[in-house]
């Protein structure tokens, strides 16, 4: 069975944006796919769409060969009528119904005995055993997502769609949760496509990203080459690669470029990049960046640059330190790895990066 969603088109709002969404990327497996990018930028108004819950101006949408929606034919198919489980941002529990009644909300057309059985298997898988009788306003933010995950799966849906669904969770809850869901959502075996703004929610979460920007698409691919490798400035900033600096290439053999930035060398991969190519954007990842003692020369085939600690913070569970190395540069280390340096703000230290790590973009 083909349970690829394609998906071209184009909803306006009277002054206000106007969202594109050209040739969605077809899955014809289960996976996850993610659409990432700032506030604003048509995020939810592409799932809305893709859920049947906003009717788009232009274009068309198919999923499994069955038309969704077909704006020049007039064809709308409701959302009821698609076979999608939806999880909203406020997961959008009914206060009134216990928590097996909202599980039981999609199975009316099911017989009692098959409806009571599939009720208890999802609860027990997602942990929400014995509080079959809580209403929502008795449970936790963690127990009310699991709640809303179990209600979207009950029905046994073609596609799940996901709204920013850890977002009204307390930090501890998010993270733990974010592991559990896409375990939860592997293990359904259906497409789905999860909207955050997160980035490391995007990086944890998905198979698949889209990265939107004032209503388009700029950049789709498996996450862990559209992070590694944004196709533009743009979605490098969307991304938030800490250090975009302007270069130039001044050799490039057999796709390991010398490039200099503000007066400094340094080596990087420019594997596909044309030949002729001289002006780039060199972006590096503060995760990249190591630091070492100052005057360490060892030999490898790394970047190693003199720097001087410009400020120090903590950031989660790690450390942030800012660099001048005759640019700016960030990098992120362990409390340990920080402490073992001594490092403070004014102090020397050396930033070691390793060539592949350094991704250029032509300008």
């Amino acid at each position: 069975m083909n349970h690829g969603l394609t998906a071209s088109f184009e909803k306006r709002f009277p002054g206000g944006p106007v969202i594109r969404m050209r040739d969605f990327p077809t899955r014809t497996e289960a996976g996850i796919t993610v659409l990432f990018g700032a506030s604003g930028s048509g995020k939810t108004t592409i799932l809305r769409c893709i859920a049947g819950l906003e009717r788009p101006d232009d274009g068309a949408i198919r999923f499994g060969g069955e038309v969704w929606s077909d704006a020049a034919r007039r064809v709308f198919l409701p959302a009821r009528l698609r076979g999608i489980g939806l999880v909203p941002q406020d997961y959008a529990l009914f206060p009134h119904l216990t928590v097996a009644g909202n599980v039981a909300y999609g199975l009316s057309a099911w017989n009692s005995s098959r409806r009571l059985r599939r009720i208890a298997d999802l609860l027990a898988w997602l942990g929400l055993e014995g509080l079959e009788k809580r209403r929502p306003r008795e449970l936790s933010g963690g127990q009310q997502q699991r709640v809303a995950v179990a209600r979207a799966l009950a029905p046994g849906p073609r596609l799940i769609l996901l709204d920013e669904p850890l977002s009204a969770l307390d930090t501890p809850t998010r993270l733990r949760l974010r592991r559990e869901l896409r375990g939860w959502l592997q293990a359904a075996g259906v497409p789905a496509i999860l909207v955050t703004h997160d980035r490391m929610e995007a990086a944890a979460l998905g198979d698949e990203i889209i990265v939107m920007h004032e209503g388009r698409m700029i950049q789709h691919g498996p996450v862990n080459e559209v992070f590694s490798k944004p196709a533009s400035q743009d979605v490098a900033g969307i991304l938030a690669v800490e250090t975009i600096l302007s270069g130039a290439i001044l050799s490039n053999n057999d796709g390991l470029a010398i490039v200099q930035v503000n007066g400094i060398s340094l080596q990087a991969l420019a594997g596909g990049m044309p030949p002729e190519t001289r002006e780039v954007f060199v972006c590096i990842r503060a995760e990249d960046v190591s630091l070492s003692a100052p005057g360490d020369h060892a030999a490898s085939p790394r970047n190693r640059l003199p720097a001087t600690v410009t400020a120090c913070s903590r950031e989660g569970p790690l450390v942030r330190i800012e660099l001048d190395c005759g640019f700016r540069l960030s990098a992120l280390l362990t409390p340990q790895g920080f402490e073992e340096l001594g490092l403070a703000a004014g102090h020397p230290t050396t930033a070691v990066i390793k060539a592949p790590k350094i991704h250029l973009i032509a300008r």
